[in-house]
């Protein structure tokens, strides 16, 4: 492929994928900023094989991969355990008090924040499968894990996820 049409290619997948990648990628990270560079990673790694491409799987699938491999190394990277971790847990004691208060007039919020709060494993194949509309297969095929698995983190998540909220609408009612 040329370089005209390695930059065409690139510019129309951008355009396609770049804000669900965004968002892909926050649900990983949680800080907008961070997601987005994280993104920026991801399509210039595409640039960069966009002639190793083989077809195996859609553009769309072939990115999310990609996404998702540069989250899992950013939280395993020095910067993101020794820096960011310190800065959550001072967010945490605040975000409590403010998340009690948005529970109370947005529902939808309660569910983001409950996502948000569940283990990476869970999380990744609930928003993938209910937010992304992957099958089950494709799932299994992004995350490297047998579609057992996926079932399993599924049906194990929603069961986490029911819990959270739960005890959120309870705390609520108190």
């Amino acid at each position: 492929m040329n370089s005209k049409g390695r930059d065409q290619l690139l510019s129309e997948l951008m355009k396609a994928h770049g804000d669900e990648l965004v968002r892909l990628a926050f649900t990983y990270v949680k800080s907008e900023e961070t997601a987005k560079d994280m993104v920026q990673n991801t399509f210039m790694k595409c640039y960069q094989h966009l002639d190793s491409f083989r077809g195996e799987s859609a553009y769309r699938t072939w990115l999310f991969r990609i996404t998702i491999n540069e989250c899992k190394d950013y939280l395993k990277s020095w910067h993101y355990k020794k820096t960011v971790a310190a800065e959550k847990v001072k967010e945490i004691s605040t975000f409590a008090s403010a998340e009690k208060a948005a529970i109370r007039h947005e529902q939808q919020r309660e569910v983001n924040i409950a996502l948000l709060a569940l283990p990476t494993g869970y999380r990744e194949v609930l928003d993938l499968y209910y937010f992304r509309d992957f099958k089950i297969e494709e799932i299994a095929e992004l995350i490297g894990e047998k579609q057992n698995t996926v079932k399993t983190r599924l049906k194990r998540g929603r069961e986490k996820l029911k819990v959270m909220l739960e005890e959120a609408e309870r705390i609520e009612r108190a």
